[in-house]
C-alpha cells in the first residue's frame, strides 16, 4: 500500500526504468513535462493529481481506492458508564 508521495514517486521511477524509458520519453508519452516527471519521482507533495494519474496510466499502473468498513476515525466511547 502506498501511503506517501515519496513512495508513489519511487513506484513511478522503478516502473519507468522497467519499461526502459527516460524521463523525457515518459513526459512526452504522458503529455507532461520532464520537470513534472522529475518532481513526481522525487515525491513532491504538490504535484497535480490528474497529471500524476496520466503518468501512472502511461506506465500501466492502475490505482484503486477502497473504502474502509468503518470510518477510520471512529472510536469506541472512551468512558463507559459505571
Amino acid at each position: 500500500m502506498i501511503s506517501s508521495s515519496r513512495q508513489f514517486g519511487n513506484l513511478i521511477k522503478r516502473t519507468r526504468k522497467l519499461h526502459h524509458l527516460t524521463q523525457k520519453e515518459l513526459a512526452a508519452a504522458s503529455g507532461t513535462g520532464v520537470r513534472f516527471v522529475q518532481e513526481l519521482e522525487k515525491g513532491k507533495m504538490t504535484c497535480e493529481l490528474d497529471k500524476a494519474l496520466k503518468v501512472a496510466a502511461m506506465l500501466g499502473i492502475r490505482l484503486e481506492a477502497r473504502l474502509p468498513m468503518q470510518h477510520p476515525y471512529s472510536v469506541a466511547a472512551p468512558y463507559a458508564e459505571q
